[in-house]
């Protein structure tokens, strides 16, 4: 994961120029550079959404085809009891 730069003297400057106080521009400097430092481990990179997608496309992909081998199944097995059904049908005429 890439670090982010965070100026945090620069940015209490920044506030205390647009009139906030000294100690209040200090204090958010401070509160968002932990931010930062601990909440960006917490962020998805492009490469865990890749690997999510893979997992996940995989994951339905093994899906349908368990899907598609119960039709598959179902239809064999009535296509079968028909055949029976007409055979039966067939010594009875």
């Amino acid at each position: 994961m890439s670090a982010i730069t965070f100026d945090t003297l620069r940015y209490a400057q920044r506030l205390r120029e647009a009139g906030v106080p000294a100690a209040q521009a200090e204090a958010e400097a401070s509160a968002l550079a932990d931010v930062f430092a601990t909440g960006l481990g917490e962020v998805a990179t492009r490469q865990d959404l890749e690997a999510l997608r893979i997992a996940v496309k995989s994951d339905i992909d093994a899906r349908i085809n368990e899907a598609k081998s119960d039709i598959v199944k179902w239809v064999a097995g009535l296509l079968l009891g028909q055949a029976a059904l007409v055979a039966a049908l067939v010594k009875l005429l």
